[in-house]
């Protein structure tokens, strides 16, 4: 066998397993919603118990993403992809064997600390893996499988939880993960960067300043934004971070080097994955609950009337890639952060206590396409304005700020909808949807105007510095071993 054919079935192989992990952990991001009610009357929760059992995975997931990334580039990125899975796994039996609510809260924190590793890394990996020419092609088939989560979430969700019962939504990660697990020692190479400390001052003052600002985050929807809980977390948290810049600065080894955000493409498109994210997910949370507790819908009739908006991304991907080719990643990205917008403003607009389902089609259909416009454009865009050896920490920090995005949106758009409304009532409920509903609109639009900061530049530009210093390395899979070029 060629080299050159051994190097395409290395990249098939890397796709496929990373596309398997994307999609599980992904998964875990939407399939729990739709069984919260399910869930509480299993295990006699109290609503804020059931809050944490979707914040309890939130937050670990998002306080450890940047730790997970840099741990990858110094112990190596396959190992530590491995470590990450069995964590996943078993921590997903553990979810689906508790008994109490407090079992559970802790297996979902767990899970998502061993999500925080797996997620950063699929990118990393198949990055590293896959050649510059057809990097594109590779990456768009990953956002598509990630659009995929998205989409099957409230789906699966809800047949799993009506047909059999809420403990499966766990018990299915279980076989995949010990698939992907096997693949993963069979087919991955490993690849990391030579001569990269560890920064443990800079991964503690990350955790925490992180903990603190998303515990806060999550607790608004119990306290608000005013209560002394929350300031005090997420005053402490900013606190850190601001400690956690000043350390990068100046150590000679930084985990997140603070020279990326002088590019302002790297700025901008972290900016825009944070707001579309927001919007996303702060809406999807309230609607189902609108489809369900306020329709009449049962969980599968809601995931599956939730389709036209999460499943497009699948189905609008090859196009993004087309688009992208033509006319780049930037604008691509703009436009489907503004069909985001447009979508979100649609739903605004037509929600009513006794709205037609007909009615909500159409901007749920528009907010799908903005979302298949925007997963696999802004993941190429993240990997190709950095060098091979930011590659880590750039894949860390922008999941990162989509995780942070999304327990902001979830927090945001819940004060809203609780300032506005409530669940006193069916027009209670809508009183605080709809101006939530504006809300969400407004921050994608502000996300499109984000990635419109970004400097206008070619793809051939963007990735200039992958032909010039890696050419060798597209028939090696050891490539994530090669010092950067200059851009």
């Amino acid at each position: 066998m060629s080299s050159r054919s051994s190097s395409r079935g290395h990249s098939v192989w890397t796709l496929l397993v990373t596309g398997l992990a994307v999609f599980m952990a992904a998964l875990d991001n939407l399939v729990v919603i739709t069984a919260l009610p399910a869930i509480q009357e299993s295990l006699d929760t109290s609503l804020q118990d059931l809050e944490w059992t979707v914040n309890a995975y939130t937050l670990a997931f998002a306080v450890f993403l940047m730790a997970g990334a840099a741990a990858g580039d110094r112990f190596g990125r396959r190992r530590m992809f491995v470590v990450g899975l069995v964590v996943f796994t078993a921590a997903s039996a553990a979810c689906a064997m508790a008994d109490t609510s407090e079992q559970l809260i802790v297996a979902r924190a767990v899970q998502g600390f061993g999500a925080a590793i797996v997620m950063p890394l699929t990118l990393t990996l198949l990055t590293v893996a896959v050649p510059a020419r057809r990097r594109g092609l590779a990456l768009g088939i990953w956002g598509a499988l990630s659009g995929l989560a998205v989409a099957l979430g409230p789906l699966i969700g809800g047949a799993v939880v009506e047909k059999i019962s809420w403990e499966w939504i766990f018990w299915v990660n279980v076989p995949i993960g010990v698939v992907v697990l096997a693949l993963s020692l069979w087919k991955l190479a490993e690849s990391k960067l030579p001569e990269s400390p560890l920064d443990p001052v800079g991964t503690v003052l990350v955790s925490v300043g992180m903990f603190g600002v998303v515990y806060a985050l999550v607790r608004t929807t119990e306290h608000g934004w005013a209560s002394g809980e929350v300031l005090t977390y997420l005053i402490g948290g900013v606190v850190f971070l601001v400690a956690f810049v000043a350390w990068e600065v100046r150590t000679p080894h930084p985990m997140l080097p603070m020279r990326l955000f002088r590019n302002r493409s790297f700025s901008a498109v972290n900016a825009a994955s944070l707001l579309m994210f927001a919007a996303m997910f702060g809406l999807v949370f309230l609607l189902t609950q609108f489809m369900q507790n306020i329709q009449g819908f049962s969980p599968l009739e809601a995931g599956v009337r939730m389709l036209p908006w999460t499943a497009m991304p699948v189905l609008v991907a090859p196009l993004a890639a087309l688009l992208t080719a033509r006319f780049g990643n930037r604008l691509v990205v703009a436009v489907g952060l503004l069909f985001e917008a447009v979508g979100l403003g649609w739903l605004a607009s037509v929600t009513r206590v006794h709205t037609d389902y007909a009615d909500q089609v159409p901007g749920l259909v528009l907010g799908g396409i903005g979302l298949g416009l925007f997963f696999a454009p802004v993941a190429e865009m993240a990997m190709n304005i950095v060098s091979r050896r930011d590659q880590g920490v750039a894949s860390g920090a922008n999941n990162t700020f989509r995780e942070l995005g999304g327990v902001l949106g979830v927090a945001v758009l819940t004060s809203v909808f609780t300032a506005q409304g409530g669940y006193g009532s069916p027009q209670e409920f809508v009183d605080g949807l709809v101006p939530a509903s504006w809300i969400g609109a407004g921050i994608a639009a502000l996300g499109c105007l984000s990635i419109l900061a970004a400097p206008r530049r070619s793809k051939e530009k963007q990735g200039a510095w992958q032909e010039s210093g890696s050419r060798d390395a597209e028939e090696s899979p050891d490539a994530g071993r090669l010092e950067p070029s200059h851009q």
